[in-house]
C-alpha cells in the first residue's frame, strides 16, 4: 500500500517541519515505488553535506591528527553502516516508501537503504533549511560517533582498508586461493594484498573468516 510519509513523526526525527513534502517524500522514495522519482538525487547531495560537516567536525576536535588519520576517521562515520545506525536509532525503517516486493524481501531494514535514505534526508533539509540545519541534525546525531572514533574497536577488515587510506595506498584485495578438507569441514585460503606493501594469507572455516584473518595478518607485519 503506497501510504504518504508521516510528516510529525519525519518533523519530530528531523528537528524541523517540512515545508515542501514533495521534497521529504521523494527523500524517502525507493526506486521500487515505480514512481519516476526517488532519492538517489538527494541521497547523492546529503552524502556531500555529510561529509563536509563530518569532515569540519573532526578537524576542530582533532586538532593534532594527521589528514591521512582525519581521512580514515571521516571515511568510518560516513559509511553506509554509519548511516544505517543512525536511521535505526532514529526508527526511519517504517517510514521508507517501499514497492511491495522490496518490502517482502526486508528493504526496511537493509544496510544499503537505510544509509541512503538518511543521506537523502540530509539533501532535502539542507535543500529546504539550508546548511545550518543539516549541520545541526548531523551534529546532533552523530556526535557520539564521533566522540568515541579513536576509541571504537574495529574490525581487522576495516582498520586495514583505514590503514591503506590513511598511507595514501590503493584498497586491499582478497583473492580466494584454495579450499580443502570434505564438505562438512572445508578450509578456506584466502590472501589479501595491498600493491606496492605486501602479502599476507590466512585459513578459516569460511571465505570471511580467512579473510578476517589475512587482514590481521597484514595489519601485524606491515601496520606498524
Amino acid at each position: 500500500m503506497k501510504q504518504p510519509p508521516d510528516f510529525n513523526a519525519l518533523s519530530a526525527i528531523l528537528g524541523h517541519r517540512p515545508e515542501n513534502e514533495d521534497l521529504f517524500r521523494r527523500a524517502l522514495t525507493h526506486g521500487s515505488m515505480g514512481e519516476g522519482e526517488d532519492y538517489q538525487r538527494l541521497e547523492f547531495l546529503g552524502d556531500r553535506v555529510l561529509g563536509l560537516v563530518i569532515g569540519s567536525l573532526l578537524f576542530d576536535r582533532y586538532p593534532a591528527i594527521s589528514e591521512g588519520q582525519l581521512s580514515a576517521f571521516l571515511n568510518r562515520l560516513v559509511s553506509g553502516e554509519s548511516c544505517a545506525d543512525i536511521a535505526r536509532a532514529l526508527k526511519i525503517g517504517p517510514h521508507i516508501r517501499l514497492g511491495k516486493q522490496a518490502r517482502d524481501d526486508g528493504g526496511a531494514n537493509s544496510v544499503n537503504i537505510l544509509g541512503d535514505v538518511v543521506e537523502a534526508l540530509i539533501g532535502a533539509l539542507y535543500l529546504e533549511a539550508g546548511l545550518d540545519a543539516a549541520e545541526r541534525f548531523i551534529a546532533g546525531h552523530w556526535e557520539g560517533k564521533i566522540a568515541a572514533i579513536d576509541k571504537a574497536p574495529q574490525h581487522p577488515k576495516s582498520a586495514l582498508q583505514e590503514w591503506a587510506a590513511a598511507n595514501n595506498r590503493k584498497m586491499p584485495e582478497y583473492v580466494l586461493v584454495g579450499r580443502s578438507g570434505p564438505h562438512h569441514d572445508l578450509r578456506f585460503q584466502v590472501s589479501v594484498t595491498i600493491k606496492g606493501v605486501g602479502e599476507k594469507q590466512a585459513e578459516g572455516s569460511s571465505k570471511q573468516e580467512a579473510e578476517t584473518l589475512a587482514a590481521r595478518a597484514f595489519l601485524e607485519e606491515f601496520g606498524t
